[in-house]
């Protein structure tokens, strides 16, 4: 990924929901003036949900979002419909299409339920009109009772109210939020920090991963120094720098190392820990991974990846993590995985849920996974903090944050 892209998890996230063949896929083509998704006649077509970023007026950058029809049927018709499900728990604002030759079903309700229940800003698109008679839009309004700035009536094949469409999706993706930082508020200009980034088979040829590449750009805009080494080139760079750095952020799998290597008056944090504060999720991580000292045998623990990659044979979510589990529990613990949009409903077998660093996950989603586990009281923790924990190095990681390291 190039460092000029706005990475997805921090786009605006625009998902378009519907039956099958009520146009979704031809309105989002339209409100965006692209081809993205493939339109078809024949019911079903989009399968999968289509994920694509772009850059859409007023809003800036986004991801359009198109999703499998609610009414598929069948055994893999179900599996569609849930796929289109979990596609709300990321959802920034929802536009449900009508056909306004049909009007509102029972699935468009539910749906419409689920919308509202999440709190997701809506607009509802009754497509079709040029097909249509004058009282669809009024029928949907009642139906659904929408305010008159929460439907539009459009036609994709026309682009009759597409604009309208278009101008009300921005009014209600556009959100004023205190302005985040990984590590900017941390540090005073001139100030170095030094960023450990390990150089192993799990590391993507030629570039870094986005936590090392955000943290950089949030270090350049503090106006402070960054300084990049791999774990075997830390202790000989400290001893080379004239000046004391302010920070050392590792990655967490070097976390040991690096804490051997890293004197006690040097600040000393990981690109996990930051993600966590920036996502919202670090005092809740930092309690929830005391769960590992009340482990049992025969115990399952979930480890959890918002984001899918070819596993290596020393996988940190399915190798690494489980090993260390193990041998700091001394119990027999039953590992559970899943990766990507996956993510359990029922999270209550499980006994502690270990989440990555989530930074391909957008926060409205990061927030779902996190409430969904504090809803059914299962501990949740991080990569980071919980790797920190079992090297007994933890409080030391989180010294830099004074409400975070008085809970410990």
């Amino acid at each position: 990924m190039s460092m000029n892209n706005t990475p997805m998890s921090e786009r605006v996230h625009i998902g378009f929901f519907g039956k099958r063949n009520a146009g979704k896929s031809s309105v989002m083509n339209a409100v965006t003036g692209q081809d993205l998704a493939v339109v078809s006649d024949v019911k079903g077509t989009t399968t999968d949900p289509v994920y694509k970023s772009m850059e859409l007026l007023p809003l800036g950058p986004v991801v359009m979002m198109d999703t499998p029809g609610i009414d598929d049927e069948g055994e893999l018709g179900s599996l569609r419909v849930k796929k289109s499900y979990q596609v709300l728990n990321k959802t920034d604002a929802a536009v449900l299409v009508i056909d306004g030759t049909e009007g509102v079903s029972s699935e468009d309700k539910t749906l419409m339920e689920r919308i509202r229940k999440k709190e997701i800003p809506f607009v509802v698109a009754v497509n079709k009109i040029e097909l249509s008679d004058l009282a669809a839009e009024e029928t949907v309004k009642t139906e659904l009772a929408l305010k008159e700035d929460q439907i539009a009536v459009v036609s994709a094949a026309t682009g009759e109210g597409i604009f309208e469409l278009k101008e009300r999706i921005a009014a209600i993706a556009q959100t004023e939020e205190p302005e985040k930082y990984l590590v900017r508020d941390l540090l005073d200009p001139s100030d170095i920090a030094v960023l450990v980034v390990p150089i192993d088979s799990a590391a993507p040829k030629g570039r870094l991963i986005l936590p090392q590449q955000q943290t950089i750009r949030d270090i350049l805009e503090a106006g402070a120094i960054s300084v990049v080494v791999k774990e075997t080139e830390l202790k000989d760079a400290l001893e080379k720098l004239g000046t004391k750095p302010k920070m050392v952020i590792t990655d967490s799998q070097a976390f040991g190392q690096v804490s051997a290597d890293t004197p006690e008056d040097i600040l000393l944090t990981s690109f996990s820990i930051l993600m966590a504060r920036y996502k919202g999720n670090l005092e809740q991580a930092v309690a929830g991974v005391t769960a590992l000292d009340g482990l049992e045998d025969g115990d399952t623990v979930l480890i959890s990846e918002g984001c899918t990659h070819h596993r290596q044979c020393d996988d940190i979510g399915t190798v690494k993590i489980p090993r260390w589990i193990r041998e700091y529990t001394g119990k027999d613990i039953k590992i559970e995985t899943t990766s990507g949009t996956e993510f359990p409903d029922d999270l209550t077998k499980y006994k502690l849920i270990i989440h990555c660093g989530g930074c391909m996950l957008n926060e409205r989603e990061m927030k779902y996974r996190l409430s969904c586990a504090a809803d059914q009281g299962v501990p949740m923790t991080n990569y980071g903090i919980m790797i920190a924990y079992v090297k007994g190095i933890l409080k030391r990681s989180v010294e830099v944050f004074p409400e975070i390291h008085k809970l410990l």
